[in-house]
């Protein structure tokens, strides 16, 4: 998809999400659309409507940075969704997101032995380095025996969103299936608008948009998030239910590239199951493999 595409589809998509109520105007009557009129963003940002009309049309190259901001207050964007204007708006204008050509990592970025040591010190928690496609590159024994559903897809590169939307495995895995397909597609829209050039990110948003009707319904809500932090449920073919904590942090030597850790609450069920997992990976246990 263009740019215009992208901006003109999430400019409307979030207008279509805001009530009347929520910003505060009278919904009045013989209304014929659920959100907002482009009227009542371009009154409440302080532009025209022909501006408001013209930016909605995907025409945002040049938008000045308080104009911008404008409308991003008048949708109600969060910091995710504001952020994602802004990488829009840059890429309209030709500006890589981090004001720098932004470097790919290869899967041999990640294969640095130095990384592989890190990972392998963390021996109580799950540990694993993903790209901007939810490719797993690496992962500690730990990881690799949590996510032995993924690593037992075959001969690609292990890849969360090919899992979560094309191996039927991945809803015994995922308790919450339905929520993790939302973020799944969410973030994946997120890094399409840092790195709209990612042609590897491209070819697997084709691949699952032509392959997953679920896929295909999420990806036209035009929704960004981002992962952080938080909880998630898990359940694990070998060791059952597991609520692990996870934590996501950049890797700053090679940039796209993320380090996530999923740990469980000292002394609760899931902590000790983690303990069996992590027995099992040490030992080497074949079934986990």
């Amino acid at each position: 998809m263009s740019n215009r595409a992208e901006v003109r589809e999430f400019l409307m998509t979030r207008r279509a999400k805001l009530t009347p109520e929520r910003a505060g105007i009278p919904a009045g009557t013989n209304r014929r659309v659920a959100g907002l009129r482009r009227s009542e963003v371009a009154a409440v940002a302080g532009v025209s409507v022909e501006y408001y009309a013209k930016l909605e049309r995907g025409a945002i190259a040049g938008a000045s940075a308080a104009v911008l901001d404008a409308i991003a207050t008048a949708l109600q964007l969060d910091d995710t969704e504001r952020a994602h204007l802004l990488d829009l708006a840059r890429a309209a204008d030709g500006i890589p997101t981090s004001g720098r050509t932004r470097r790919r990592p290869s899967r041999a970025a990640a294969a640095r032995p130095t990384l592989q040591w890190v990972l392998d010190s963390i021996t109580d928690a799950v540990a694993f380095v993903r790209n901007p496609q939810s490719d797993l590159l690496a992962a500690n024994a730990l990881g690799r025996a949590f996510y032995s559903p993924v690593f037992g897809t075959g001969g690609r590169t292990p890849n969360l969103a090919r899992f979560q939307f094309l191996d039927p495995a991945s809803r015994d895995f995922y308790p919450d299936w339905d929520l993790f397909a939302e973020m799944s597609v969410a973030m994946i829209r997120t890094e399409a608008g840092r790195d709209p050039h990612n042609r590897a990110l491209q070819d697997l948003v084709g691949e699952l948009s032509t392959r997953s009707e679920t896929f295909r319904r999420l990806w036209a809500a035009h929704d960004v998030r981002t992962h952080g932090a938080g909880t998630k449920r898990f359940h694990h073919p070998e060791v059952g239910d597991l609520v692990l904590a996870y934590e996501e942090l950049a890797i700053t030597a090679e940039p796209g590239l993320a380090l996530l850790v999923y740990t469980a609450e000292p002394g609760s069920p899931s902590a000790e199951r983690l303990r069996i997992l992590a027995s099992w990976a040490g030992a080497g246990v074949s079934a986990l493999r």
